[in-house]
C-alpha cells in the first residue's frame, strides 16, 4: 500500500485507514497496513489462541490471521463473502487482521488526536491509543502491537533480553523517554534501570519531552538534565519524527544522541529517520539492542 506521507519529514501528520466492526469505527496508522484484500479462507491452527483464525500464504509468505471482533469482545456475524483483511507489517511480524469493511484514509495531525484519559486507558486493559472525531463519528485508533502481545506474549518487549548482557553498573546519565504507551513506558523504564540507567525522564508525547527540552535549554542546563533521547514514532499531540527534527534542527540541541524506538521502524520509515537526523533506530522488541546502542552513543561500551 502505497502512501505519500512516507515521504514527508518530520509534519507531525499521520494518515489513518478507518474501518468498521458492526457499528463501530476504528483505525489503524497507514504506515502499519501493507495490502488490503477481501476475506480469503484461512486454515485453522490446532491449540493456538481463540482469536486466530488460522494462517493463509498469499504470494509465499505466511500470514497469521486475527479475528479482531472476537479480540474485542464485539458480537457481530462474519460474513466471508463481504468482510475484508487489514494486511499489517510491524515489529517485524506480517499480520491479517479480520474486520468487516473497509471505510477510506484521513489524513489527520497528531495534534488532533484526543489521548484516552485514564478511565480508557490503563497498561494492562487499553487497546486504544488515541480518538479522534470526523464527520461528527469518533474513531477509536488501536494499539495493534498490544494486541498481538496479547495473544502473543513472546513478540513484545523481551525484558529478559538486558540479562544477557552481563553485569552491569550503575550510571547516572540522564535519559528522556517519549512514549505514550503506559505499558511500554514502564517495560522501557524497568529495562533500562535493570541496565543500570537511573537517570530515566518520562514523557507521554513528543509535545511534552519537547517542553522539557525548551525549559532545560532556557535554564541553561540543557546537558546537565539530557544526554540521549528515546522517542516512539506513534505519539498523539507531537510524534517522534517531529520531536527529531526539532531536536536536530536547534543549534543548542542537535549534538544530543536520538534514538528512533517504534515498531513502525521498516526499510521507508529507516530512510525517514535518516534524513530528519536520528542517530540510531530500531524495532521495539529490541530491548538488548536499545541498551547496547545507548551504551555506544553515551561512551559506555
Amino acid at each position: 500500500m502505497e502512501t505519500n506521507i512516507l515521504l514527508e519529514n518530520g509534519t507531525n501528520e499521520l494518515e489513518v485507514l478507518e474501518f468498521k466492526i458492526g457499528n463501530n469505527h476504528y483505525g489503524i496508522n497507514v504506515a502499519k497496513v501493507r495490502e488490503i484484500i477481501g476475506y480469503q479462507k484461512v486454515t485453522p491452527v490446532p491449540n493456538s489462541h481463540p482469536n486466530i483464525e488460522g494462517i493463509f500464504m498469499p504470494r509465499d509468505v505466511m500470514i497469521t490471521v486475527i479475528n479482531l471482533a472476537r479480540h474485542l469482545n464485539l458480537n457481530v456475524p462474519t460474513d466471508e463473502k463481504g468482510d475484508m483483511m487489514i494486511i499489517t507489517n510491524f515489529n517485524k511480524l506480517n499480520i491479517a487482521f479480520h474486520v468487516q469493511s473497509v471505510v477510506g484514509i484521513h489524513r489527520v495531525s497528531w495534534a488532533d488526536i484526543i489521548k484516552p484519559d485514564s478511565t480508557l486507558n490503563t497498561a494492562d486493559s487499553s487497546v486504544a491509543t488515541g480518538i479522534i472525531k470526523i464527520d461528527k463519528k469518533l474513531i477509536i485508533i488501536l494499539d495493534f502491537e498490544k494486541i498481538v502481545t496479547d495473544i502473543s506474549p513472546e513478540t513484545g518487549l523481551k525484558v529478559s533480553e538486558i540479562d544477557t548482557l552481563g553485569e552491569r553498573h550503575r550510571n547516572s546519565t540522564p535519559i528522556l523517554i517519549a512514549e505514550d504507551s503506559p505499558l511500554l513506558e514502564k517495560l522501557i523504564m524497568d529495562s533500562l534501570k535493570k541496565a543500570g540507567y537511573t537517570n530515566v525522564i518520562a514523557t507521554t508525547n513528543g509535545q511534552e519531552a519537547w517542553d522539557k527540552l525548551t525549559k532545560f535549554k532556557e535554564a541553561g542546563v540543557v546537558y546537565e538534565k539530557v544526554k540521549c533521547i528515546i522517542t516512539d514514532i506513534e505519539m498523539p499531540i507531537m510524534d517522534g519524527h517531529r520531536l527529531t527534527r526539532l531536536v536536530k534542527g536547534d543549534d543548542t540541541l542537535k549534538s544530543i544522541p536520538v534514538v528512533i524506538f517504534s515498531s513502525l521502524v521498516n526499510e521507508e520509515m529507516r530512510k525517514k529517520g535518516e534524513n530528519l537526523g536520528a542517530d540510531a533506530q530500531l524495532s521495539k522488541p529490541e530491548i538488548g539492542n536499545l541498551v547496547r546502542i545507548i551504551d555506544g552513543l553515551l561512551g559506555n561500551e
